[in-house]
Order: C-alpha cells, then structure tokens, then sequence
C-alpha cells in the first residue's frame, strides 16, 4: 500500500543519519589521532631546525632518502592527493593504508632538513588512507567507500587546521570543480567535527590565531581596491600551481631516477638559501605569516616563498601545499596593503585565503575558513576576494587530477570528466548567441 511505502521511505532517513554520523565520528576519531600525531611531531622537528642550522646541508640526503622509501614501497602512494581525488570520482583501486606512515616520514623528513612545503597534503592522505581502510573493514559498496573517502579528507583538513566547518566543505568541493555532492554532508561534518575536537580535545594540540584587525567601512572605493588586489592573488595562485607543475615536468624529464632528483632539489633549496641570505622561506611560512599580521614583512617576500615551495615540491619531496599558500597569500596582502591605503592585516587576511582558494578551487570552503580564522565582520570582504580569486586563478591548480565539473567561463566547452592536468587541448571556445 502506498502508505506503508511512504511510512518505509520515511524510517530510512533517521537509519541512514545514524549510520552516516557513526561512520564519519569513527573516520574523525582515525583522522584526528593521526593529524594530532603529525602536529605535535612536526613542531617538534621545526624546532629542532631552528635550533641546528646545520641540519639544512643533510637536505639532499633526505630528500634522496624518502624518494628511495617511495619507489620502495610507495607503489601507487606517490600519487599523494591525487589518488584520493581520483578514487572519489569513480576509480575502483585501493589506497594502500601505507600511504599514511610514508607520508608522515617523508613530509617530517622535508621539514627537518629544510624544505619548503605544508601539512594539508599530509593530512589529507593519512586520511585518505585510513578512510579506505576502515571501507575495507565494514566492506562497504562502492558508493559509501567514496563518501567515506571524502569524510577522509574532511577529517584530515578539518583536524589539521582547526577548522572543522571549512574541512567539511572542503571534502565535498575539491573532488570536482564547480559541483558539490550534497550526499556527504553529514558524514564529512561527523568526521571534521570529531577529527577537531579530537585532536584538540583528546590531545591538546593549539592551532595558530591571527587577528585582521580593523575593518574598513563598505564603500566603491574599497570594493574597487579589494577587487584588484584579488584578481592579483589569484593570478598568484595561477602562477604557483603552473610553476610548481612546470617543475615536476621539467625535474622528471632531466633526472629520470626519482633518488637523483630530489637530491638535486636539496642542494637548489641550499642554493637558494645562499644566495637570498635568508631562511625566511623554509618549513610551513608560520614566522611569514605572523609577520605578515604584525610587523611586516619585505615587499618580495611572497616571491620568495612561492619559489622556495615550488622548487621543494617540483623536485619531489613531500609535504602540502596550503599553509605556503597562506604565508605567500598574507604577505602578497601585506604588501599591497600600502599601495592600496588599506590596513595591512585585513589585506594579509584576505591574501591569506583567497591564494588558496584560487589554487585549491575551493571557495565556499575558503570563504567558511576565512570566518572561522578571522570573524564574521569582514564577511563581505573575505567572500569577495574568494569568488574574485577563484574566477581568475582560471582552470589550473594545485590538484592535478581535480575534475572540471562546471566551467567557470561560459564562453569556454568542456568535456565531459576533464581533469586539470589534462585541460590543455580539452576546451573549445563557444560563440556567444546573438
């Protein structure tokens, strides 16, 4: 009867929420232990280089160490994000669950010895990993793996930043450019949720606060400068993720053997440091940022960092991309903030998100993150600056196996299932109706 089939249809809902909930509280609690582990372990060694300068000449040495342990037993784990990604779009292969402790090495690895690079990537895959193995425990079908692969990355990210409502968001954008699968709503917030609260909760970890300071009154004049400076972030970010692509092409081409690669890598970053006088540009950029919501930071220095990070990653060593995404972002924005007559925080806070939104194609996350790091006064401002950022930063990124599933030009075709590493060729200009 028709009845009992709406009064079937209306149980399946609480059964589906409990179930969704549940699997994405355990995927926290998997996601928050291992971002807790990293964070604290990861301070630990960014001290350790602060207090052993020497340790920076061991760089090509390590970097050859952990490329050696990637082509060991890395197997398919050298993918990184883009394994995951692909697997949420609709592969069917494995995430080896040993992804988690090699990343965790080789991303400690970098940051001991001196490498420029973050700890969203980390994050990321250990939950990534985790999150396929719990799949495989349960033996869940194809559909709930994916869902659960994504409460993965929203663990990961919403844990290691201590922003569990941008982690959601997160997990649900990235996958795809342009759609979001509202489906894995409740399960990707269980997980961010309990993978914060249980890595600063169960274990104590702090995250960094930064402070935007004063807010300029609503105005043309304002929008028309906060406009400009987000078209320049995200052609920032535009240059970043083209670069550091640029340069995983070009070191693969000239150094077949993965080993010999990230050795060279090491003595450029050695090189580099040399030659700027300075170690401003090496582990995460948290000194970068701070200075960028304080006292300032020199007019080049998100150059520095971007070319510093690019170089790191472009030759193999491992590590995110997001927190030198903030740091080149904040200090971009402290920079402008005098050209523009604008208080150097706000625009460092702005900087800050909108260069990672350009480079990670994920607005609403970043806009979520930019409430969540800085209040809900500048909400206006931290909106604009992504979408503006977003539009600009064009169809490139830091995620190569990311889909394109809207265009952001209407003027632009794609096909169907394109991928940003594969975009060039794949788009055909549309003539506009008369």
């Amino acid at each position: 009867m028709k009845w009992a089939e709406e009064i079937r249809g209306a149980a399946a809902f609480p059964g589906s929420f409990l179930k969704w909930i549940m699997l994405g509280s355990v995927v926290g609690l998997l996601t928050g232990t291992a971002s807790a582990i990293f964070l604290i372990s990861l301070d630990a060694v960014t001290q350790w280089r602060s207090a052993q300068p020497w340790l920076l000449w061991l760089l090509p040495i390590g970097g050859a160490l952990v490329s050696y342990a990637y082509m060991k037993w890395g197997k398919s784990s050298a993918q990184g994000n883009n394994l995951i990604l692909e697997q949420i779009q609709n592969g069917n292969e494995r995430i080896p669950l040993r992804m988690a402790p090699l990343v965790l090495f080789g991303t400690l690895t970098t940051h001991l010895l001196g490498g420029s690079a973050g700890r969203e990537g980390t994050a990321v895959q250990m939950g990534g990993s985790l999150a396929d193995w719990f799949s495989r425990l349960i033996r869940l079908d194809v559909q709930d793996r994916r869902i659960l692969l994504m409460c993965g990355i929203s663990g990961g990210f919403g844990s290691v930043f201590g922003t569990p409502l941008a982690g959601t968001m997160f997990g649900l954008e990235v996958a795809v450019l342009g759609l979001i699968s509202y489906r894995a709503l409740i399960p990707c917030f269980a997980a961010s949720f309990v993978g914060h609260l249980v890595t600063t909760g169960l274990w104590g970890v702090q995250h960094h606060i930064y402070d935007m300071g004063q807010i300029p009154a609503l105005s043309g004049i304002v929008l028309l400068k906060i406009v400009f400076a987000s078209i320049l972030f995200g052609w920032t970010s535009l240059l970043f993720s083209e670069l550091t692509h640029y340069l995983k092409r070009g070191f693969t081409r000239l150094f077949a053997n993965p080993v010999l690669k990230s050795a060279v890598g090491g003595c450029l970053i050695i090189a580099m440091v040399y030659l700027t006088g300075t170690r401003d540009y090496l582990g995460l950029g948290l000194p970068l940022i701070a200075d960028s919501f304080g006292e300032g930071v020199s007019p080049f220095a998100f150059l520095g960092k971007l070319l510093f990070t690019s170089v790191t990653l472009g030759s193999g060593f491992q590590g995110g991309e997001v927190t030198p995404l903030f740091a080149i972002g904040a200090s971009l924005g402290h920079t402008l903030s005098g050209w523009l007559h604008l208080y150097g925080p706000f625009l460092a806070a702005l900087g800050f998100i909108a260069v990672f939104c350009g480079a990670a194609n994920t607005p609403i996350a970043c806009f979520i993150m930019g409430i969540e790091l800085f209040g809900s006064e500048g909400a206006v401002y931290l909106f604009i600056a992504c979408l503006v950022s977003y539009v600009f930063s064009g169809h490139s990124g830091i995620y190569s196996s990311q889909q394109i599933g809207a265009s952001k030009s209407s003027l632009l075709s794609i096909p169907p299932d394109t991928r940003l590493g594969s975009r060039r060729g794949a788009f055909k200009f549309r003539r506009p109706k008369d």
